[in-house]
């Protein structure tokens, strides 16, 4: 069994009342959360990691909860994304661990979720900075939901360590034009329309 110990969690929200043009009648939200583990796979090669995605499920919950108490609640959330910074010791494979257990917790706390989440991984120092990119819960093709958050832990991650991140949004970019699928037209059948 792998021990994923967390060493800090760290919590960013964002509230954009702007981005040229007219102010929207309510800001636009974005937040993301982060838990900096310790890698157990680190500085070693492990040719078997399924087994350790059950393990870090609990740590997928209790992050979901986090960031969607930090957003103010569940009401109005319809945009995820997930990603991992690997420290120097790790592999990119470990940071490929947080697709089912990230996933699948905000899945489970948001409810009626059939899209794709959106997911990015990468190799990095302490500070590294990660894109983590953002689409539409139900339907993948809702253009005026993709985006992407940056976000980063000063001292994290180190070389045994794992940034793992899950991002939330409430609604679309500010001022959306880009045409395509609308929320209003999502039917939610197959995660794309």
């Amino acid at each position: 069994m792998a021990d994923f110990i967390l060493r800090k969690l760290v919590v960013q929200i964002e509230e954009i009342h702007h981005d040229g043009g007219p102010a929207p009648a309510q800001p636009r939200l974005r937040g993301a959360v982060m838990a900096v583990v310790k890698n157990p796979f680190a500085g070693r090669y492990e040719p078997e990691l399924q087994g350790a995605m059950e393990n870090l499920k609990p740590l997928g919950l209790q992050m979901t909860d986090h960031l969607i108490r930090a957003m103010g609640g569940r009401d109005g959330i319809d945009a995820y994304g997930k990603g991992a910074i690997v420290g120097a010791a790790g592999e990119l494979e470990h940071g490929a661990l947080w697709h089912v257990p990230g996933g699948y917790a905000m899945r489970e706390r948001l409810g009626e979720s059939r899209a794709i989440v959106p997911s990015s991984k990468k190799l990095g120092p302490m500070g590294a900075s990660i894109d983590i990119p953002i689409g539409h819960i139900n339907a993948a093709y809702v253009r005026g939901h993709f985006d992407a958050m940056s976000v980063a832990v000063p001292d994290g991650p180190k070389p045994d360590e794992i940034v793992f991140v899950l991002v939330m949004a409430k609604g679309p970019r500010i001022h959306s034009r880009m045409g395509g699928l609308e929320v209003a037209q999502v039917k939610g059948e197959d995660g794309l329309r």
